[in-house]
């Protein structure tokens, strides 16, 4: 089996990836849509702005048999870890495929300067098995929910828009914050429960512009809902609807400060999204969205709002000194 780099994919490489995450997909269903060739296509010819992306292939014979996408944020040596994604072919797997995968990662992260890669994978065994093994400790779990609009009971929405704390004002807009509220948000963004901890990449003003002009340039569409009192960001909600399948919105962030909390501000920016959401995107019938498996507050409002758990996953994280070599 041969390991091979993919500077340039061509057709049948891309067809052959696809192939691999669409037999992995059937066998371990996750409550997602099966991947289409054309996202996959737009995942490999496409790396995330501010990041570079690194690919390569297992081929037994004509076949394609294991994936691995490496994630580079930032500049060589940059502080924030790698994001590998390895994919094996259901049939072919304890064969060493993935191992190999991974060293070949691994020696691409040493050459970038990184010292440390995270990777996320579905709650099951042999994923978490494979990370354990090699050096991979749990840092988050993450709980997979769904929403459908159609369970909403009517006039539910409006009412929980209508009870929201009187001394706050509903702020939304669509793409890159405005100027003077981008220092605000990114306040904001260092109450979510998320892997910012152990990223190394805290937010400011300009994270918080790439993160919008990053799903911008994918042909994607950001909408931001907050709660704001004297010109401070106390809450807020994100949501994403793809280019190419807009009746599944994706849930990004969601936090609300410390000081603000105990005042229902989370529920009431969500609510307020999904009224925004009926007006401006009708097309969209259902929402997906990750929560952290200790964010017990988040899980609760998700849950009064009609969210139901569809896949549970974990991010674990390594340090690439512990990582196998080639």
């Amino acid at each position: 089996m041969d390991v091979i780099a993919l500077d340039d994919p061509t057709d049948p490489q891309i067809r052959g990836w696809h192939e691999v995450l669409a037999a992995v997909h059937a066998a371990e269903p996750d409550g997602e849509p099966a991947p289409q060739p054309h996202q996959t296509a737009a995942r490999l010819l496409g790396a995330e702005q501010g990041s570079r992306q690194l690919l390569w292939t297992v081929q037994s014979g004509p076949a394609v048999v294991g994936v691995a996408a490496l994630r580079l944020p930032g500049e060589s040596g940059a502080g924030r870890p790698g994001e590998v994604d390895i994919r094996v072919h259901p049939a072919h797997r304890r064969r060493g495929v993935a191992a190999r995968l991974l060293a070949v990662t691994a020696d691409a992260l040493r050459a970038d300067g990184r010292t440390s890669v995270i990777a996320q994978v579905l709650a099951r065994p042999p994923a978490v098995g494979f990370l354990e093994a090699h050096g991979f400790r749990l840092v988050l779990t993450l709980q997979g929910l769904l929403l459908r609009l159609s369970d909403l009971p009517s006039g539910r929405v409006a009412e929980l828009v209508a009870a929201g704390p009187p001394e706050y004002e509903l702020l939304r807009w669509s793409g890159v914050v405005p100027d003077e509220y981008a220092a605000a948000l990114a306040k904001a963004k260092h109450a979510m429960a998320d892997p910012a901890q152990y990223d190394g990449a805290p937010w400011d003003p300009d994270r918080v512009r790439e993160m919008a002009e990053m799903v911008a340039k994918r042909g994607d569409d950001l909408y931001t809902v907050a709660a704001v009192r004297d010109g401070v960001i106390a809450g807020f909600t994100e949501i994403v609807v793809p280019a190419d399948s807009p009746g599944r919105a994706a849930q990004y962030d969601t936090a609300v400060v410390p000081e603000h909390r105990g005042r229902r501000l989370g529920i009431w920016v969500k609510a307020a999204m999904l009224g925004w959401l009926a007006e401006e995107r009708p097309e969209v019938v259902e929402i997906e969205t990750d929560n952290s498996g200790d964010n017990v507050h988040m899980l609760a409002v998700n849950e009064e709002l009609g969210f139901r758990k569809e896949r549970e996953s974990r991010e674990y994280l390594a340090q690439v000194a512990d990582l196998p070599t080639r």
